[in-house]
């Protein structure tokens, strides 16, 4: 078979993450047959789960943070009684401080990784914490987790083959995103929700991912509907509670329809009426163990409801899922993830042709998310588009984890590093996530950040790495003669890595 160098580029970059240095032989494997590379991952059986150990379910997860939060109030209360009987603050917190740190032994014996580079002095290791000397701070439990699910995420997609799976992952999960600068519960269970919620349905059905979303509860925590009684139910006439619309307008604005998909304000209310009672057991676990979802009866607005020209009656929780599976299928929808799909991965403004074709696949197979995505690996207009995208803050630093061939054991640096750049991890400014466009990313004040995050990427690693070869592996032939001769023309090898960091075959995708 010939070999196709500017298909491998194609297959890497913009279906992938870019080429792994070190023993990897990618940009080889990829121009002898690019839609093959990228195929590949496609037919591994769970190939978007990921099970690391250590990492904890929802429940589990919301459970330690209420045991925590209990701990510290203890602890508060104790103070304010040692301060009426003329004790010292240190004195009632040495009394409480027990409490506090069997909350978080507890979180650390469950939570140990069991992985090598996971337990490394820069990594979340949870096994060899010791007891907290003070009263630990709220962040301790929060932020261990947080790193722990973020170093997952970061070597799956730094040691996978193309990536193309993992590209898949952020692009769901950004569709489908919460935020964790939302709260305590919502940072802890950003990265669960990914795993929960949207792994596993990437090469799946769209309305059963769409319904494990929506039912999950960190999205329920960020848009609230913990908060939405029905007018009527019987909980919102106790407590003088109402509609709460924030999910329901998301579903239909940013997950479904999309804003020109031909819904109304009553059709938005009609929705939010529909899943009143879709909530989670908070920490009195009244209505089931805590933190898992839970449809909670009373706060259910009673009778049928009017969505998009349908009655739907009251059926409960069923009526909700219902409602979600006839939207997960109206046209509209295919439009919208089509049209969506493809800017992401080929250009901001989405080939008409190429939308056309991953429209009718989602709407031939009733929303077969494997049958789309194949379609637009099989398409030509999906490698004859000119690699003009830019790479998003994510995929440019696990881009650059991958060409030097590194796998992560510092979740902090990549953290920091999203930070700059304008894209802190799992944590977009709202509910539409981050924007996928040049213009997002391509301004000239987010160039120069990205140079100097190169220049540091460079400082710490050129005299181990030649830049000439690293341009070989992971653009070959298709490396431009421009490009080539200005990374041997660099006055130093760190200079030379840094512009090839910068160089279009690496940022454009």
């Amino acid at each position: 078979m010939a070999r196709d160098p500017q298909g491998a580029l194609v297959a890497l970059n913009r279906f992938g993450f870019g080429a792994r240095g070190g023993a990897a032989s990618d940009f080889s494997s990829a121009a002898s047959d690019p839609r093959g590379f990228v195929k590949a991952e496609l037919g591994r059986p769970d190939a978007a789960l990921l099970d690391a150990p250590g990492l904890q379910s929802t429940p589990a997860l919301a459970q330690a943070v209420f045991d925590y939060q209990h701990a510290i109030k203890q602890q508060r209360e104790a103070a304010k009684t040692a301060q009426v009987a003329g004790m010292t603050s240190s004195e009632a917190s040495s009394q409480q401080r027990g409490d506090a740190g069997q909350a978080n032994a507890k979180m650390d014996a469950t939570s140990a990784t069991g992985s090598p580079n996971m337990t490394s002095p820069d990594a979340p290791s949870m096994q060899n914490a010791s007891p907290a000397k003070e009263p630990p701070k709220p962040l301790n439990i929060i932020q261990k987790t947080f790193r722990a699910e973020a170093l997952a995420r970061l070597q799956r997609a730094t040691m996978t083959e193309s990536g193309f799976v993992e590209r898949l992952v952020t692009f769901w999960s950004n569709h489908f995103c919460t935020s964790a600068s939302k709260g305590e519960l919502a940072r802890i269970w950003s990265g669960a929700f990914e795993r929960e919620a949207i792994r596993p349905y990437v090469l799946g059905n769209f309305g059963e991912m769409l319904r494990a979303v929506e039912q999950h509860p960190a999205m329920l925590f960020f848009l609230d509907n913990q908060r939405s009684f029905g007018p009527q139910s019987r909980a919102g006439q106790n407590r003088k509670r109402g509609l709460n619309e924030n999910l329901a307008r998301e579903i239909m604005e940013l997950h479904t329809l999309g804003v020109n998909g031909g819904y109304t304000q009553d059709d938005v209310a009609g929705l939010a009426r529909i899943i009143t009672g879709w909530t989670f057991a908070g920490r009195d676990g009244k209505l089931a163990p805590p933190g898992t979802f839970t449809f909670f009866a009373n706060a259910h607005e009673p009778g049928p409801q009017k969505l998009l020209g349908k009655v739907y009656e009251d059926t409960g929780l069923a009526q909700g899922e219902a409602a979600l599976a006839d939207i997960a299928r109206h046209p509209a929808t295919a439009k919208f993830i089509a049209t969506k799909f493809v800017r992401h991965f080929v250009a901001d403004d989405p080939p008409p042709v190429l939308v056309a074709k991953l429209e009718g696949a989602f709407k031939k197979t009733g929303g077969d998310l494997r049958a789309m995505t194949l379609a637009l690996v099989d398409a030509d207009e999906a490698w004859q588009a000119p690699m003009t995208k830019i790479r998003m803050p994510y995929e440019y630093l696990v881009a650059a984890g991958r060409m030097m061939g590194r796998i992560p054991e510092d979740p902090q640096r990549y953290l920091g590093g999203l930070n700059v750049l304008g894209q802190p991890l799992w944590a977009p400014a709202g509910p539409n996530g981050f924007a996928d466009t040049n213009a997002a990313w391509a301004a000239p004040e987010g160039i120069k950040l990205r140079l100097d995050i190169a220049s540091q990427i460079a400082s710490r690693i050129a005299d181990s790495i030649d830049p000439r070869a690293l341009l070989d592996m992971v653009a070959g032939d298709a490396a431009s003669t421009e490009t080539r001769q200005t990374v041997e023309r660099a006055e130093s090898r760190q200079q030379a890595f840094a512009l090839l960091l910068m160089s279009p075959e690496f940022q454009r995708r």
